[in-house]
């Protein structure tokens, strides 16, 4: 059994500021809703345009810190003023090409990027690059499966609460939402919402936690970098997120970087893929009020 985990939960470590993203025009509208594509590893795109050029296809990543492009956008663009900067994937940390983009455009919303990691397509599952939270910071981003939108505004703008039956509180950590009074068979863990990972992914200390679980077997994750890294595959009986509960879950075991980038070494934790997202009706994750809610699907 194989994974292709490609991008979940990158850092970029720069000498300078890291990458950052300034919103810039004046008029920006109410409601952004974007329609979404599913790309080649079952994760959304959105259509993202850059200057006067595309539309290009992006992921939505909210476990990456940073926007990547990738080397053949940056070099169709002729973005060549790069620099060097370290990027922490899932499974290593690299040495990489960086470059400013200018005019990123998602809907009617322009950002300025200062360091975008420049990486090869195949690994970043073909598509044009990743939105990470450095294009999404004091937003509300709203997934429908249902309609197969995607919405980036305001949580007022976007209804609020409404039609959320659970409501999650969450902490910040380089950007990052962490959820941390959820429990996977009883056991505390700290569970980071990703968009941009295909499956769940847990660290060792839940692991070494974790007796009940069925054993399936060996797998391995590659990651933004196109490193594989080996692990086992366990199978988790419930976590619980609240009154959400989800039952047999497929967790595979690694020692990432991205838990030591974040903190999360020594104490249980998890990263919840677009596989158990997709359970839901909806999920909204809100930066500016540091919120994950979840829209329970029907008969549930």
């Amino acid at each position: 059994m194989g994974w292709q985990h490609l991008a979940a939960a990158i850092t970029l470590v720069t000498g300078l500021s890291g990458a950052s993203a300034q919103e810039s025009g004046d008029d920006i509208p109410e409601v952004e809703i974007i329609n979404l594509e599913d790309e080649r590893y079952r994760r959304m795109t959105v259509p993202v345009t850059i200057g006067e050029n595309g539309p290009f296809q992006f992921m939505i990543d909210t476990g990456a810190q940073a926007t990547v492009v990738s080397r053949d956008l940056a070099d169709r663009l002729q973005l060549f003023d790069r620099d060097e900067a370290t990027l922490v994937g899932m499974a290593s940390r690299r040495q990489v090409e960086t470059t400013p983009i200018a005019d990123v455009r998602l809907g009617s919303r322009n950002f300025y990027i200062e360091n975008a990691p420049v990486i090869e397509g195949e690994h970043i599952g073909g598509a044009d690059g990743i939105l990470g939270l450095d294009s999404l910071q004091n937003q509300r981003v709203l997934i429908d499966f249902i309609k197969k939108e995607m919405s980036v505004a305001d949580a007022d703008q976007l209804g609020g609460n409404r039609g959320f039956e659970i409501i999650v509180k969450a902490r910040s950590k380089l950007g990052q939402l962490i959820i941390t009074s959820a429990r996977l068979d009883g056991i505390p863990v700290a569970v980071i919402v990703d968009t941009g990972a295909q499956g769940s992914i847990g660290n060792p200390a839940l692991q070494a936690r974790l007796r009940r679980g069925r054993h399936l077997g060996e797998t391995e994750l590659t990651d933004i970098n196109g490193v594989a890294m080996a692990g086992t595959i366990r199978i988790a009986n419930e976590l619980d997120l609240g009154r959400a509960k989800l039952s047999n879950l497929a967790v595979m075991f690694a020692d990432s970087p991205s838990f030591h980038s974040l903190g999360l070494s020594d104490r249980p934790a998890l990263v919840l893929g677009m596989s158990e997202l997709k359970l839901f009706r909806r999920v909204a994750i809100d930066f500016q009020s540091r919120r994950v809610l979840f829209d329970m699907p029907r008969g549930s």
